[in-house]
């Protein structure tokens, strides 16, 4: 028995033949064993899920780096609703003056030492800056690269 075409699509692996064979058993009217059901539902989800085009990659090799501040450079990676994921790179001795933000900001170093104010952040640290709560200076002696998600950054939240 092959697999009927339209169960392969042209950018889609072909389906298993014994899930194949325990499709075309259900449309004669025989219920699939619950093993088979359960890969059935696998393989078709996986299908849905990978053919998905709503989802949002940004390759590390694509362009997108602006000036921001003195040293330092955003990569905006999506912004919706006035939220807004993005990097922040901040070369040696460069900072960023104290300032509030409307929405909570969520920050994780990925290289490099921040300081916040006089609190240090390593690489794999995660800090919160809560909504409206004043945020201190971040400076970075050695030069940081930054992952932060919250308020889309305006220099008119500085202080």
């Amino acid at each position: 028995m092959t697999t009927p075409p339209s169960l392969t699509p042209a950018h889609a692996e072909p389906i298993e033949p014994d899930i194949a064979r325990a499709l075309t058993s259900a449309q004669a009217g025989e219920a699939p064993s619950p093993v088979n059901a359960a890969r059935i539902k696998r393989s078709l989800l996986h299908r849905i899920a990978i053919a998905e085009e709503r989802h949002l990659t940004v390759t590390a090799a694509a362009a997108g780096w602006s000036p921001f501040l003195p040293g330092v450079d955003i990569r905006v990676l999506h912004e919706s609703g006035g939220v807004m994921s993005y990097l922040l790179k901040l070369a040696p001795g460069a900072s960023v003056p104290a300032h509030r933000h409307p929405h909570d900001e969520e920050c994780v170093v990925l290289e490099g030492v921040l300081h916040i104010g006089d609190l240090q952040v390593y690489a794999g640290d995660y800090h919160l800056a809560r909504r409206n709560a004043l945020h201190a200076a971040l400076h970075s002696p050695t030069g940081s690269t930054i992952f932060l998600r919250g308020a889309t950054p305006s220099l008119e939240q500085a202080l």
